[in-house]
């Protein structure tokens, strides 16, 4: 641990970049579910959303792989080991004729993707901790949210220029390029000494540490809400802005816009988490998100879609509020279990996630003819949040 921490630029890019790896994998194909579900033969367009939740489904399910095996072989190797089942599963998703295959494929690809995504995080909670971890992460979360800007773009242009396919080839090169930059230019953040041996006792241990926990537990659990009621977005806002209102060519755009508000809060976050606190900053933009999200509920309860413009303000304030919520939640959790780091990434990582995928699939089976449910939604989420919120109390600011 450091006693005076330094902000290492390339360190953040490398680290937003592995775990962009995982919005590349999501974002990037949004545009082409319809073009994949007519070519494959699927007759019910609500199966697309599988293409979506099941990557997290398999993020879920890695973590707890990966993370444990990280505290007791090192971070590095075993993220290249993840990237290797990843780049499997991605051949398989371009030369399948089957949309079962190709769920399948995404499942793996998830397994594989959580390597990157988890351990990047346990490298950070190595090398700092604190309000400063929740710095860090603000700043890395900030670049991450490039990759949701311009993947839409890219996966439609591909999509468009050659056909489906083509977005999975160049997400596979560009998850090569990055691999290759972590190998060539970052350095092992896990001591020899700070590892564990991989025993089934050793990972028992780390289990009932995690939940002894209350403050982890506690933001794992917020996180899970959180997690949710963004994945429902992310699977439903193709079915959203091209069937309900129309805008298949404009859907690139109105998603990038979105996601810019996500990236600006997360670097509002990065400024100010310092002086008032990521446990303030938190609780704030937990009741700005149920808030606002309860606003729509009431104005728009049993009523067709708005104008897109309005639609649009609630989303925003929605995905600011994400913004501010995302670094700081998860530096929460991780505060009190620095030193299970690996498990501890691995549990919070495996509970969020499958949390979300519920929360995903319940809500986004209700989005028909109208956005509300996913409001309501929301609204169910971010309250439930604010009681665990309150009911714990979470540890002094540290840096």
């Amino acid at each position: 641990m450091q006693n005076q921490p330094v902000l290492k630029i390339e360190f953040v890019a490398i680290m937003a970049l592995l775990m962009s790896l995982v919005a590349l994998s999501i974002d990037g194909i949004l545009p082409a579910l319809t073009v994949i579900g007519n070519d494959l033969g699927v007759t019910d367009t609500k199966d697309h959303q599988l293409l979506i939740t099941m990557i997290f489904l398999g993020l879920g399910f890695g973590q707890l792989i990966f993370g444990p095996l990280s505290d007791s072989y090192g971070r590095k190797p075993v993220i290249y080991m993840g990237f290797l089942v990843f780049a499997v599963a991605s051949i398989i998703c371009v030369n399948t004729n089957s949309y079962e295959v190709l769920i399948s494929a995404r499942i793996l690809q998830g397994i594989g993707l959580a390597s990157p995504r988890t351990l990047s995080i346990a490298m950070i909670r190595d090398s700092y901790e604190g309000d400063y971890m929740a710095k860090v992460m603000s700043f890395i979360v900030m670049i991450f949210i490039l990759i949701p800007i311009v993947a839409p773009t890219l996966g439609q242009f591909l999509m468009l220029a050659y056909n489906w396919q083509a977005i999975f080839n160049v997400q596979l090169g560009l998850g090569i390029l990055v691999i290759v930059w972590f190998w060539k230019r970052q350095p092992e953040t896990l001591a020899l000494s700070n590892r564990i041996p991989f025993r089934t006792a050793t990972l028992i241990s780390g289990f009932k540490e995690f939940f002894k926990q209350k403050q982890a537990v506690a933001f794992t659990l917020i996180s899970g809400f959180i997690t949710g009621s963004f994945m429902v977005y992310l699977s439903t806002t193709q079915y959203i802005f091209e069937v309900q209102y129309d805008l298949g060519e404009d859907f690139p755009l109105i998603f990038a816009s979105l996601a810019v508000g996500v990236g600006f809060a997360t670097y509002l976050n990065g400024v100010f988490v310092f002086r008032i606190g990521m446990k303030r900053i938190a609780l704030v933009s937990l009741a700005a998100y149920s808030l606002s999200s309860l606003l729509y509920v009431v104005l728009f309860f049993n009523q067709l879609n708005p104008p897109l413009w309005v639609l649009l303000i609630f989303f925003a304030l929605q995905f600011t509020s994400v913004g501010f919520l995302f670094g700081n939640l998860r530096a929460l959790a991780m505060q009190p279990i620095g030193h299970i780091a690996g498990v501890g990434v691995a549990i919070n990582g495996f509970i969020s996630t499958v949390m979300g995928v519920l929360i995903a699939q319940v809500i986004g089976a209700y989005v028909n003819t109208t956005v509300w449910p996913l409001f309501l939604g929301f609204t169910g989420c971010g309250f439930a949040s604010m009681v665990i919120f309150l009911l714990n109390k979470p540890m002094e600011r540290t840096i």
